[in-house]
């Protein structure tokens, strides 16, 4: 059955289904599941799950949680946190990162998540642009990094450690002692410190309920940077009524994924609004939450904790799906998993087709087939994912239709869905019986998507940000006349609502591992080096970023002439060790202006010029980007080849 939604021309409505008072925050849907699990003792589950040493699972009911969250919001406003000022995280995924935000919402005051990834030049302008004078840093090494950024600010910056006691914070509370550690917590980290302290804090819980409830539905909860195109990260005013509305408006439309008693380990970051957008629907819903830091621990970490929705990327199945063909290959069986894998797909072609009112038959001996893949093949590839996984949403990026069909024939459903940071992420979602694959689903409840004359999607409703922090102008930009936002995208829907992601209009690119860079920042700075005519970045649905350059031939002979060169020609400079050594200079400097995960990888030197005159520049000496992907196809296939 389709959910309620009007379909117009080229738009697709689905209709709120729980409008909130102007009064609620995010804090509430906490507050909220405490009270039902008060009232219904039986309804109450696990909040989160945090990994001991011992490796073993260690659960924190809600009432635990609840007032964990009380006792640091309470060292949070002592420690000088105020109504509305800004606090940032450093940190990968981890319980602590939840913890620390919950509690800054406590406080009444706004959360600043920074990539555990980022450099200082990056942390730096979050911190100057957001304000943000307390910050929470995973280990030393990051607090390190924080430091750095610090010194170039210029002001005052708190810096409290999960896993270590810090100079600056540590003297703050390093005469508490006392008091056991409740799980999570490193014992004599900052954030321990502070947690012991609180029991001499002045601030009442009558103050601390007024911090928490200062913020209604319409307040800043979050600035969340996201990449832009000037070398300057843009700041999305997240509002609670942001979190909050797509939280209780998303779980009942995904009430078979998202319910009292259901189970996830997020090793997605924290810092990106998707996984903190689930996290708190999550909270909504009673699904216990567990956290892995360690991707390399993941697999070990699906099988003990056994999840049974997961949040991923592409990449994550990509691998899985490798894994698996590989470990049959070595054991001899990779036809066996060929025609498993041909049998998966071919059942879930068959549904698809059927779900999209189009006739198809599925021969009996591919049914019997499935029934027997199903029971010596399938188990094992589901049991990599804990064995209890039934559902994985995934985002960020696209997602191969190929993969998504043999991963459902396998009894393991790939619902994509598409948002962005703009959006609080999801703001379409194929749903476990109205799913198109291939497609990026319908609106979420209380979401407008329309596609507008040049086939750009557009969105409005309950996820969509209100703006860009300290930046009317980009706001403006964003935004069309009747309110809708531009995302920029390529799109088209179908007659049932249903959006399939056609392309982009902007340059960003995003990895396989759903990271999104921009390009332009670090094209400039290698432009910036004398023997680089032209540079541009490449990593589309790749592993990582790459460069492809072109050499600036008239600057070429003097450089090579200085360096004892002289007669260097073109040809012989591309494969030139000393070119490639000033070449991997220019870029590693660039790469010291972003995190690891947008750094360029490996480049190649390309014999193609890129002119006007050869199609590849506008007449304003914009590059077209495109034209550039089809010329140099093959020397990017070589790129990745390695």
């Amino acid at each position: 059955m389709s959910p309620p939604q009007e379909m117009i021309v080229h738009e697709a409505r689905t209709d709120l289904l729980v409008e909130l008072p102007p009064s609620y925050n995010t804090t509430q849907l906490l507050i909220d599941r405490l009270n039902r699990e008060n009232t219904n003792p039986e309804s109450a589950y696990p909040v989160y799950a945090v990994k001991a040493p011992s490796g073993h699972w260690v659960h924190v009911s809600t009432a635990e949680y609840v007032a964990l969250v009380r006792r640091l919001a309470k060292a949070l406003i002592d420690a000088g946190v105020e109504r509305g000022s800004t606090v940032a995280i450093m940190s990968r995924t981890r319980f602590e990162w939840a913890l620390v935000e919950e509690a800054v919402w406590f406080a009444g005051a706004v959360s600043v998540p920074i990539y555990e990834t980022s450099s200082a030049y990056q942390i730096e302008w979050i911190l100057q642009d957001s304000g943000a004078r307390h910050v929470f840093a995973e280990s030393a090494e990051r607090a390190a990094v924080i430091e750095d950024a610090v010194a170039q600010l210029g002001d005052d910056v708190a810096i409290y450690c999960f896993d270590a006691q810090h100079s600056v914070a540590g003297g703050r509370g390093s005469h508490v002692t006392g008091g056991s550690v409740p799980a999570g917590i490193t014992a004599g980290s900052d954030l321990a410190l502070l947690l012991a302290g609180s029991s001499r804090t002045s601030v009442t819980d009558a103050e601390l309920e007024a911090a928490r409830t200062s913020a209604g539905y319409g307040a800043t909860a979050t600035l969340v940077y996201t990449s832009g195109t000037t070398g300057r990260a843009k700041a999305c005013t997240m509002t609670h009524g942001n979190f909050a509305g797509v939280a209780v408006n998303l779980v009942p439309h995904m009430r078979e994924v998202v319910h009292e008693g259901s189970r996830t380990l997020m090793f997605l970051p924290l810092a990106h609004v998707l996984a903190r957008a689930v996290q708190q629907c999550c909270v909504h819903s009673g699904t216990t939450v567990a956290h892995g830091p360690d991707v390399s621990h993941l697999m070990e970490d699906l099988g003990s904790f056994q999840p049974t929705f997961l949040l991923a990327v592409p990449r994550i199945f990509e691998k899985i799906r490798a894994g698996a063909l590989a470990t049959a290959e070595s054991a001899g069986k990779g036809k066996l998993f060929a025609a498993a894998e041909q049998v998966a797909t071919a059942v879930s072609r068959h549904r698809d087709a059927l779900a999209r009112g189009h006739e198809s038959r599925l021969p009996a001996v591919t049914r019997l087939q499935h029934a027997f893949f199903d029971k010596v093949l399938y188990p094992k590839l589901r049991s990599v994912l804990g064995g209890h996984v039934r559902y994985a949403i995934s985002g960020a990026s696209e997602l191969n239709d190929d993969l998504a069909h043999f991963f459902r024939g396998a009894g393991v459903q790939l619902l994509e869905g598409y948002g962005l940071t703009e959006s609080t992420a999801p703001a379409t979602v194929n749903q476990p019986n109205y799913v198109r694959v291939g497609s990026v689903g319908f609106p979420i409840p209380g979401t407008t998507v329309r596609i507008s004359d040049d086939s750009e999607v557009q969105l409005r409703g309950v996820g969509v940000f209100g703006g860009y922090h300290n930046n009317a102008e980009a706001t403006a930009e964003a935004f069309t006349e009747d309110g809708f936002f531009a995302t920029g995208d390529l799109g088209e829907l179908d007659e049932d609502g249903f959006l399939t992601i056609t392309g982009r209009k902007k340059d960003l690119i995003v990895t396989a591992g759903g990271k999104n860079v921009s390009p332009g920042p670090l094209e400039e700075l290698i432009r910036a080096h004398r023997l680089v005519d032209q540079v541009v970045l490449v990593g589309e649905q790749r592993p990582f970023i790459g460069a492809l350059v072109s050499l600036d031939l008239e600057a070429l002979g003097p450089w090579a002439a200085a360096h004892g060169l002289e007669g260097l020609t073109a040809e012989e400079a591309a494969g030139h060790p000393d070119v490639y050594a000033q070449l991997q200079a220019a870029i590693d400097e660039a790469n010291m202006t972003v995190s690891h995960a947008e750094g360029i990888k490996k480049f190649t030197i390309v014999s193609q010029q890129f002119t006007e005159d050869s199609g590849h520049l506008t007449p304003s000496m914009k590059l077209k980007r495109a034209a550039v992907v089809e010329t140099c196809a093959e020397d990017i296939e070589e790129l990745y080849a390695h």
